[in-house]
Order: structure tokens, then sequence, then C-alpha cells
């Protein structure tokens, strides 16, 4: 029998109930619809995470000091006083797969200008900050080495501290602002960056000289981190070592044979974000694929009562020479066509479904080629599965017992 003719048969089998064919192929539907937002979903996190993350400086490497105990008292790793700038100096003439390296120490507290204030945070970093976290000015420029040197009172402010403190649209630059009573100009305002993954507002920063920060805000002579970015992504692996191996050299860094600091690499973190969310995404995946395996059994069903129903029409045509494989193929058929068309509105729906999430929750979206590949594929087996036993039981009817069924 022409696959065409089979077809044919199917489609005018399945539409003499369209309501029951419709029901069965609703839990077909319900499945890969549930299947493909959820995996829109969790596709669409993992990328927004690793392009932010990228954003950050994909290859930046961080350091910090470890936790560790003094006076019998176990310290929090930000308390540790370790990391001095000449470790920071020492990464930046030995290490050769590091191109920007800079301190990194920081402080919170409230930005005035005049009758305005704002809560925020004072970084204390280098000139080349700016490169190895991706960031840029809008307006202004960045402070020199020779502001560094002499502890110069001056700094750059995001887009938040700028809106807060002069809410009238005036213009930062050149203005005098107040970080916890010690006076600092305006010298430059950093392009804006918006809110990342973790809900954290990038915009609402401070970036002034370590040494100022350190000598007037802190009042301390060590280094909370040091940033480092490698000299191209790729070699991020390399400097993480070169890095490592140079602080190791410092005794002050080593005790009794442990590292007294931490190295992570941007490609770590996205590594073990992709990770997460890959198993966050299979979890919601294997959960919505239930509903497939339950329109399967519907399948099935209403297969085995299709079968029932027509079992004079199937020994009318065995008694007319069809023979078995014909009488399967068919039925095989017709399970395989509502299968394959619920999967096909499924898609549809799947996809609808995860545009208006991302329209109106605003949450991340990516709806994969491969999701919906696999949702045919998935479809297709499920109709050849649930349908098959259907079909090999209406294939093994006796052709006599058929015509005299009633």
């Amino acid at each position: 029998m022409k696959i065409l003719n089979l077809i044919s048969i199917a489609l005018r089998a399945i539409s003499r109930n369209k309501m029951r064919t419709f029901l069965t192929m609703l839990g077909i539907i319900i499945g890969v619809a549930s299947v493909i937002s959820m995996l829109a979903i969790g596709q669409g996190s993992k990328e927004s995470i690793e392009q932010q993350i990228s954003e950050m400086g994909a290859n930046m490497i961080t350091i910090l000091p470890s936790s560790g105990q003094q006076g019998g008292v176990r310290m929090d790793a930000s308390s540790m006083q370790l990391l001095t700038v000449k470790d920071a100096e020492a990464i930046k003439k030995q290490a050769k797969n590091v191109a920007n390296v800079s301190p990194f120490v920081s402080g919170s507290g409230q930005m005035i200008a005049g009758a305005n204030n704002w809560p925020t945070s004072i970084q204390g970093v280098a000139p080349e900050f700016l490169e190895i976290r991706k960031m840029k000015v809008a307006e202004g420029g960045m402070f020199t080495q020779h502001d560094v040197r002499v502890s110069a009172k001056v700094c750059l402010v995001g887009t938040t501290v700028v809106k807060n403190l002069f809410p009238d649209g005036e213009q930062a630059i050149g203005k005098t602002v107040r970080f916890n009573k010690i006076p600092f100009i305006i010298i430059g305002v950093l392009e804006e960056k918006g809110t990342n993954t973790f809900g954290q507002d990038q915009d609402n920063i401070v970036l002034a000289p370590y040494t100022t920060v350190q000598k007037r805000i802190l009042a301390i002579n060590y280094l909370q981190n040091i940033y480092v970015s490698a000299v191209n992504e790729s070699a991020s692996a390399m400097a993480v070592a070169e890095v490592e191996s140079i602080l190791r050299s410092n005794t002050r860094l080593v005790s009794e044979g442990q590292d007294q600091f931490q190295v992570r690499s941007q490609q770590e973190l996205i590594s073990m974000f992709s990770s997460t969310s890959q198993m966050l995404t299979v979890l919601l995946a294997a959960i919505a694929g239930i509903s497939l395996l339950v329109g399967g059994i519907g399948i099935m069903n209403i297969m085995f009562v299709s079968v029932t129903e027509r079992t004079r029409e199937i020994g009318l045509r065995m008694a007319v020479g069809g023979k078995g494989r014909n009488i399967m193929t068919q039925f095989l058929m017709e399970a395989v066509i509502v299968s394959v068309g619920g999967g096909i509105l499924g898609v549809l729906l799947g996809v609808g479904i995860s545009s208006l999430i991302g329209t109106f929750a605003s949450w991340p979206i990516s709806v994969s080629e491969s999701s919906i590949i696999l949702s045919f594929v998935v479809c297709t087996v499920i109709g050849i599965f649930f349908g098959w036993y259907p079909a090999r039981k209406a294939s093994a009817l006796d052709p006599i017992e058929a015509l005299r069924y009633e």
C-alpha cells in the first residue's frame, strides 16, 4: 500500500471523530508546549548569565585572600590582611600572560552633594581597572597613575549616583562631593550598564584611586582583592597558573603548605553557572515531559477504542485481500499522525508561550532549533511506540471473527 494512500485513509478515519482526536492530541500539545517553554527559559537564563559574566570581563581573574585565623579567632576572608601592593606589582612584572593588574579596596557610605545624598560604595582601583572590567567612561576621563601616587581626591561615578545626587540634570563633571566627610572632585561619569543577572545595580558605583581609599577612607595598608586580566580569553588558564606560582613564592601567602589566597577566573564562574543552569533545565524539561508520557498513553487508549469500533471494517479489508501488515501500518499511521499533529500545535503553542513570558515577565528567553527538532522526534517516537500494540492487535484479528463482530 502506498504511503499517500495510507495517509489519506488515516486522515479520513481521524476526521470521523474530530473532538475525540483533538482531546487525544491535547496531551501531546500540552507536553510539547511545556517542554519547549521550559527549555527556552533554561537556555535563555544560561545565555543571559554567560553574557553578564562576559560583560564583566571574560578574561578577568580575581585574587582574594582565604579565610584564616588570627589569635585563635576565625577571620572572614575580607578582613585578612594578606594581599599588598607589592603582590600586585610582582604579578604585573613577572606574569607573561597577564595584560593588566589593578589593586582593589572598597568601602560603603553616603555620597553627599549639597542637600542630596545617596548610599553607595566607593571602590579604590588603578586606572587599568576599566579595561579589566570592560567599563567605559561616558563623560570626562579616568584618573592617572600620578593621581594614584599622590592619593588624589578625584573620582568617577555611575549614572545611578549622578541621578540621585543631581536630580535636576545638573552637570556632574567638576563638582565637589563628599564621601563620609572626605571631599572628592568628580572627573568622569561611567557609561550606563544597568542591572546584572544577580539583581545588582552596576551603576551605583564610585571609582577612586586605591591609595586614596586606603589612606583617607579605610585607613588600611593592605588590599582586599587584586583584579587581573589575561592577554586573551584562551590564555586565562595559563595566567591563573602564573599568578598562583608567583604568589606561592611569597612565604607570607603560604602557611603550613596551604595557600592563603584564592585565584578565580571568569571561565570557572561561567562553567559553574552553566552546569547549574543546564541541570535545572533538564529537570524542568523532564517534569514537563511527564505530560508527553500521559499523552502517549492517551493515544494508546484511543487506538484500542478505534480498533474495537472498526473490527468489522478490519475483517472486511482482510476478506478482500488486505494483509495483516497493511492493517498494522494503517493504524500505526493514524497514531503517528495524531502524535505529530499534536507536536506541531504544541510547538506553536510553546513558542507563543515563550514569547509571552519574555514580553510580559521580562525573562531571558531563547527558543533553540534543537528543542523544536527534539520535540518532533519525540512525538514521532511516541506515536510509533504507543500505537504499535493497538495496531498489532488489529493486524492479528481473525477475518471471520471480525466480520461476525457486532
